[in-house]
């Protein structure tokens, strides 16, 4: 099923110590938010979705971690709880709300999941971490994001490389394990694009 801008009032927002013990590898934090670089997003994208990242576990922490892309520091990792305070400038408390989701396709044949595939899309999430955004690329960034909101689609030498923004990096680690998320070829796969996924669906509201 998709993901409607309903849960974001409909879906009851949980504390975090509930949420954590739902979290699988793999799930997706969804946002929407209302800070200036939020607003870019959405505008670009006419949608209330303006960030997302992926949860992972860190057993030996006792840690639930966020993976995200962010603008100007790439890709990194933060603790959940971090990731739920605050926006990636430090806006704090977190201007918005913030949804746990599920793509269907991580649930295997027997309920769980498939550790093989797991193991293959954290060895690229955590792979990319460190990936630093220059000038260029930043601008390559802000180009795609113009396209998208004039619906034009991205030029080959503007698609993402080794830079993305979150949707982007989010994106390619799914395409590791063979999962697709469809969208329109105009600026980028955009954090709506996973709302819309029929296969995605809303586990949990956090309480921010």
């Amino acid at each position: 099923m998709t993901i409607s801008d309903d849960v974001l009032t409909k879906l009851k927002a949980e504390p975090l110590e509930t949420i954590a013990r739902k979290v699988r590898d793999g799930d997706v934090l969804l946002c929407a938010a209302t800070d200036a670089g939020s607003r870019l997003i959405g505008w670009s994208t006419r949608s209330r979705w303006t960030h997302i990242a992926l949860a992972y576990r860190w057993p030996s922490l006792g840690r639930v971690m966020a993976f995200e892309s962010v603008h100007t520091i790439g890709v990194r990792a933060v603790p959940l709880a971090s990731f739920i305070k605050r926006t990636s400038n430090g806006v704090t408390p977190y201007p918005g709300k913030i949804i746990l989701a599920r793509h269907e396709d991580f649930v295997g044949k027997k309920g769980g999941q498939d550790g093989d595939a797991m193991r293959k899309l954290g060895d690229f999430a955590v792979d990319r971490f460190g990936d630093p955004f220059a000038s260029s690329e930043i601008l390559k960034i802000g180009a795609r994001i113009l396209l998208g909101r004039t619906k034009t689609r991205t030029p080959k030498h503007l698609e993402p490389k080794d830079e993305y923004i979150c949707s982007e990096y989010v994106a390619k680690c799914f395409e590791i394990v063979g999962i697709d998320i469809a969208w329109d070829g105009a600026g980028f796969v955009a954090p709506a694009d996973f709302a819309r996924d029929p296969k995605m669906h809303a586990v949990a509201r956090f309480k921010t």
